[in-house]
């Protein structure tokens, strides 16, 4: 036996449960990791809010966490039982003590990383990856938006771009948050509470706008964030925390300069074991030389029983960077 956290009806923070459950062998080409420390993210809320609908329920929660391999099925080539791993593109369920995943999607874990480093980097590193490396390639000295800069995301993005020699600007909703970003890297910030987006990157950009914005705001950011793209500029759109964008008229891409927009995800991005071998090597780099630094504050590190109050002080943005539950807390 075992324990998780899940959920058998969508709503709010309180309709996750920590529940006895018996995990199931691991598959052929699966391994089970005991987990050590499990990462949370603002997508866990869109399946437990039924924003994302988790294939039945009652459900587990969670992609995320990093452990030792316990069980490995009889096609696993490339981890053995005692390996260090971290994973990030699992089924739901990694809100669990033990939980089975795909070989292909599990990255051996250096030693010089800390099972909470590897939890509370991985499925936002990754995103800060094939971000600011594919979907639009940042180079030395560019400018560029990122939202929520002071976010489990945006910190990570914000080192990255530092680590790059980039120009970052960053919208907070605090003036601490906006230190914090500053500190982690961000060139600017600014203040969407009190200040207007796209005047204000008007302004630090001496009226040039820029050339890409990364909005995982949604809907409460999306003409804001139109409206600081260059002529045929990208935006990148990668979540909803404010809700989803809908009834987009695609004429104003055309009045505001011919612009783009993408809809990405790490699913579409790193679909195989190269792929995840190749970014989890550029992201462990940057962290074991200390470019990119994601230690958690204790206030953020839950018990794996207290799930429920880990999302309310997610959603309720009283965290900065990244929160993890730990089993055994």
């Amino acid at each position: 036996m075992a324990k998780r956290i899940q959920f058998s009806a969508h709503g709010g923070p309180g309709v996750l449960e920590y529940v006895d459950f018996t995990p199931r062998d691991p598959s052929l080409n699966e391994v089970q990791v005991e987990n050590r420390a499990i990462g949370i993210n603002y997508i866990d809320t869109y399946f437990r809010s039924g924003l994302y609908s988790p294939p039945s329920l009652p459900s587990g929660l969670g992609t995320e966490a990093a452990g030792v391999v316990s069980k490995v099925g009889a096609n696993v080539k490339h981890v053995k039982v005692g390996d260090r791993v971290v994973y990030a593109q699992s089924a739901l369920g990694a809100y669990s003590e033990r939980h089975n995943v795909p070989e292909e999607k599990v990255a051996l874990l250096p030693d010089d990383i800390s099972f909470e480093q590897a939890a509370a980097s991985f499925l936002k590193g990754l995103t800060v990856y094939y971000l600011l490396r594919q979907t639009y390639e940042i180079k030395p000295g560019e400018t560029f938006l990122f939202h929520a800069a002071a976010g489990g995301v945006g910190l990570i993005a914000c080192q990255w771009a530092r680590a790059l020699g980039a120009k970052l600007i960053g919208t907070v909703g605090t003036a601490g948050k906006a230190e914090i970003a500053r500190q982690a890297g961000a060139w600017a910030t600014i203040n969407y509470r009190t200040e207007d987006i796209a005047q204000r990157v008007l302004e630090l950009t001496h009226e040039e706008k820029v050339s890409v914005v990364y909005d995982s705001v949604g809907k409460d950011t999306w003409e804001a964030s139109l409206n600081c793209l260059k002529r045929r500029g990208l935006m990148v759109s990668f979540g909803n925390a404010s809700g989803p964008v809908t009834g987009v008229n695609l004429g104003i891409l055309n009045q505001k300069g011919s612009l783009y927009v993408t809809r990405p995800s790490l699913f579409s991005y790193i679909t195989n074991r190269q792929e995840l071998e190749h970014a989890s090597k550029e992201l462990f780099a940057l962290i074991a030389s200390g470019a990119i630094n994601v230690d958690v504050p204790d206030s953020q590190k839950f018990a794996l029983e207290d799930a429920q109050a880990a999302h309310q002080a997610l959603e309720s943005r009283q965290t900065h960077g990244s929160s993890l539950l730990i089993p055994g807390l």
